[in-house]
């Protein structure tokens, strides 16, 4: 399934419970579209939400609205069923928005052009938590969940000690949100970190660089790796989606989307070919049906995911009867075919001053 998005995406993600899936375009523009695996999607919303470029966009409050941000430096939250913008924050970073999650279902986190991670609390309506963590652009984050401990406020409740983030300075840091510190830091890497997931039950935090190289990191000894694979090098490691604690799905520089295994590591096989120019994001729909892909082709690919983890089965079962024959060649994972290399990522440059929260949210 494909949707021409008419502009080069940098960002998209799913619904939560619905079939419906946004995109953020390099226009400024934010879309909303209804899918069905049997019939053509259907767009539902065409906005111009920024005066540069879409980042990153993200369904919030139980998908009720979808949050955005810009190169802009704004943030902009837009109501889902009318398409009118609840509220807008200009200036809400001193430079250019690059990242954003969601935390709890009321708070979100969003990284700029020049290091700087803040937490925004969508009830109290204000910027909670600020970390000058890095001296270039974060390029992804994510959160981890602590049972062990819960950190309750008068507003709101986290579930959460800290979460990871890293930077295009090459660095990987986990921001401890009870102390408001930043916790830990990695020594300097060579090559810039674009993806991170946390995988093995929280034990293993794994980061994707240009070089095409994974890096493994061990909860708590977060100074150095503890373990790389170049499998997929020379190509860059643009994004990354946990499949499930022991598996994870790669999207690199040049279009293929591939299935990784971790601990043992190792590439179980290429899934799919986007397009020859880089993956800039990669999601599950909220029922795993599709795994969701955008490129600088200007189209958003649905893929059938059990269609595409079957394909892996049958190659792995294909290995294995090649390994029970007669042939002396050794059994080894398929390695992905090499495509023309696309551009990397524009990163636009903006100024200015930190604002008040959504007043109206």
């Amino acid at each position: 399934m494909e949707i021409d998005l008419g502009k080069v995406p940098f960002t998209m993600d799913f619904h939560p419970s619905d079939n419906l899936v946004t995109a953020g375009l390099i226009s400024g523009d934010l879309h909303l579209y209804r899918f069905n695996a049997d019939s053509v999607p259907q767009r539902l919303l065409e906005i111009h939400a920024h005066s540069e470029s879409c980042r990153a966009a993200r369904f919030i409050n139980d998908g009720q609205a979808i949050i955005t941000g810009s190169s802009d430096r704004s943030i902009l939250a837009t109501d889902l069923e009318t398409g009118s913008p609840i509220a807008r924050l200009e200036n809400a970073h001193e430079d250019a928005i690059f990242s954003l999650i969601n935390l709890t279902e009321s708070t979100i986190a969003t990284g700029d052009d020049q290091g700087c991670i803040k937490v925004w609390d969508t009830r109290q309506r204000s910027c909670c938590n600020s970390f000058n963590a890095h001296e270039d652009y974060v390029s992804d984050m994510t959160f981890a969940s602590d049972s062990m401990k819960l950190l309750s406020t008068r507003q709101n409740s986290y579930d959460f000690l800290s979460y990871v983030l890293f930077s295009g300075d090459g660095t990987l840091s986990v921001c401890n949100l009870r102390s408001n510190k930043i916790q830990s830091q990695s020594e300097f890497s060579e090559e810039e970190l674009l993806s991170v997931v946390i995988m093995k039950n929280g034990r293993k935090v794994i980061c994707g660089s240009q070089n095409g190289t994974l890096l493994l990191y061990s909860w708590g000894f977060f100074k150095d790796c503890s373990d790389r694979f170049t499998g997929l090098s020379p190509n860059s490691i643009d994004a990354l989606l946990k499949l499930d604690e022991d598996r994870v799905i790669t999207g690199s520089e040049n279009g293929l989307i591939s299935l990784l295994g971790i601990l043992p590591n190792r590439i179980i096989q290429p899934l799919a070919e986007h397009s020859e120019y880089p993956i800039e994001h990669l999601a599950f729909s909220h029922d795993r049906k599709f795994l969701g892909s955008i490129s600088h082709d200007q189209v958003l690919k649905m893929w059938d995911l059990d269609d595409l983890l079957q394909n892996t089965v049958n190659a792995q079962n294909d290995q294995a009867a090649v390994s029970d024959s007669d042939s002396d060649e050794m059994d080894v994972d398929t390695k992905p075919p090499k495509s023309r290399k696309g551009a990397k990522r524009k990163n636009e440059n903006a100024n200015g001053a930190a604002s008040s929260f959504f007043a109206d949210l």
